[in-house]
């Protein structure tokens, strides 16, 4: 298998995913504005969302996918297939009853994380709460599917499956809103729809591979599976880690519902364009190297194990630093030209600039976490990044202390991006010292390459935005839209040129998995 031509595969349907949901977000912004219900939307969200990633993306993945290759390697399929059908069932039924305690439990647990909600904006929050909470179940088996296909090296329709989603968003933002008495409830159905429609399209995915999950009305089925017993055993410590950096952002949440109207969802709106890099590169890297990680473990080869995270590292530098240094300078442009519409006012601009250059000066260690994390998790080690993820938890509140109070909602954004840099020298310094990442030559020429390449651009992007009053050029959208894709444009084009002055040419980034 080509890494890089997969790479490039996952990352154009990731770029497709990221698009759509900017557009999304843009009608969003455009119908809702900065509020205290757009924040009452994105905190009802956000609790199906976390549960979503404890089980499905997080710690369900990190323990699933080793023990699926190893089965897919070791056992053939038929016991795979068993395995799979026993994982589903366990899994499904879990988040069913999740999803109905979370339905009764609503008022509390939306106490809870945003206590600085109050009135008719609670009240909406609760409602959009319990029509939110079954999305769990659907992205539940979404992630078992992504799990699946991946493992068969199936990789586009698990990273095509998220657009439908934003388009479903997209759909009722633009002609269901006004059929709903309170508008904003039309964007807590279209959460709905788009995960049955994600559920829709990974079944004929899943039946070609002839891995389609048979469920069982027995929600105790599987449980008697050595391999689910091994899988939940290695979820335990996985949904700690997992935890640590949930709790941590549900108290970044509660903190933000302190900080006035409209500071949830500026924070929101600035961690959707961080995103945007974060899905391309780092979640894309990470859907490509997991799997094969986890061959060369099953396999007992240690040089291409320590290969595939060069080759994933460089490529990280390569691509998450420009990404870091265009988000700093041009998050005013970018924000402007992407929500600056109908209730997105001036203001607003201004207040999501200061969170997304924060969250600039962290990018590369969110990034490297996701091509870090994946080297222990292949190996069947969870408990390490457990620990880590824990000390990061109480560093980033700590600096919370410190930023808040200075920055507001920008020092929220600080404390994660920074927090993710200690995370990932962490994760890098454990690797190193086990041997496990053995770094081939060439990485100081390399990097001074790619640091001159990137000065060079961040001095051509800062400048050019600079001439310009971004807010003002609302009343001509396509202007404005024009002249950031130009500066967008110009900056790439000095960033490449530069590197292929240097020496870089796309040859050196080729890699075949074994």
């Amino acid at each position: 298998m080509n890494l890089l031509k997969t790479l490039a595969a996952i990352s154009s349907m990731t770029m497709l995913s990221r698009i759509t949901g900017l557009l999304r977000d843009s009608l969003f912004a455009r119908a809702f504005g900065a509020s205290d219900y757009t924040d009452a939307f994105n905190i009802a969200f956000r609790l199906p969302n976390l549960l979503r990633r404890l089980f499905g993306e997080g710690a369900f993945s990190q323990a699933f996918v080793p023990i699926l290759a190893e089965y897919k390697s070791q056992k053939g399929d038929a016991a795979t297939r068993t395995l799979i059908d026993h994982v589903a069932n366990t899994l499904v039924w879990a988040t069913l009853v999740t999803s109905v305690i979370g339905i009764i439990g609503a008022p509390v647990v939306l106490y809870v994380i945003a206590s600085g909600l109050e009135g008719p904006a609670f009240d909406a929050g609760v409602v959009m709460t319990r029509l939110m909470f079954p999305y769990i179940l659907c992205m539940s088996f979404v992630v078992l599917a992504g799990a699946v296909l991946n493992t068969w090296r199936e990789f586009k329709i698990p990273a095509f499956t998220p657009v439908l989603w934003n388009l479903s968003s997209i759909f009722f933002s633009l002609f269901m809103v006004k059929y709903f008495d309170v508008p904003i409830y039309s964007m807590a159905v279209a959460v709905m729809v788009g995960g049955v429609l994600q559920v829709g399209i990974q079944i004929p995915a899943l039946k070609r591979i002839g891995m389609l999950p048979r469920l069982s009305i027995n929600p105790f089925a599987g449980l008697s599976d050595p391999g689910v017993r091994r899988i939940l055993k290695k979820m335990g410590p996985a949904v700690f880690a997992v935890s640590a950096a949930q709790i941590s952002l549900l108290i970044n949440t509660n903190i933000a519902s302190r900080l006035g109207a409209g500071s949830v969802s500026v924070l929101q709106y600035a961690d959707r364009l961080m995103e945007f890099p974060t899905g391309m590169l780092g979640v894309a890297l990470g859907t490509v190297l997991l799997p094969s990680l986890s061959k060369a473990n099953a396999d007992g080869d240690p040089v291409e194990y320590s290969a595939l995270l060069d080759w994933g590292l460089r490529l990280t530098f390569l691509l998450a630093l420009p990404a870091a240094v265009g988000l700093a300078t041009l998050a005013e442009p970018l924000i402007a030209t992407l929500f600056n519409y109908g209730a997105f006012n001036a203001r607003a601009v201004t207040a999501a600039t200061a969170p997304l250059m924060a969250y600039a000066a962290g990018l590369l260690g969110i990034i490297l976490v996701k091509i870090l994390a994946p080297a222990f998790y292949a190996r069947q080690d969870i408990r390490t990044p457990v620990k880590i993820a824990v000390g990061v938890l109480v560093a980033t509140q700590l600096m919370n202390l410190v930023f808040v109070p200075v920055l507001g909602v920008a020092g929220l954004a600080l404390s994660i991006g920074l927090g993710a840099c200690i995370n990932a020298s962490f994760l890098f310094t454990g690797l190193r010292r086990r041997a496990i990442y053995v770094p081939h030559a060439g990485w100081l020429p390399f990097f001074s390459k790619v640091v001159v390449a990137v000065a060079l651009m961040g001095l051509v992007a800062w400048f050019s935005q600079a001439q310009l009053d971004w807010a003002a050029l609302r009343a001509h959208p396509l202007l404005r839209a024009g002249a950031l894709f130009l500066i967008i444009g110009v900056s790439a084009a000095v960033y490449f040129a530069v590197l292929l002055a240097l020496g870089f040419r796309p040859r050196h980034f080729m890699r075949r998995a074994k």
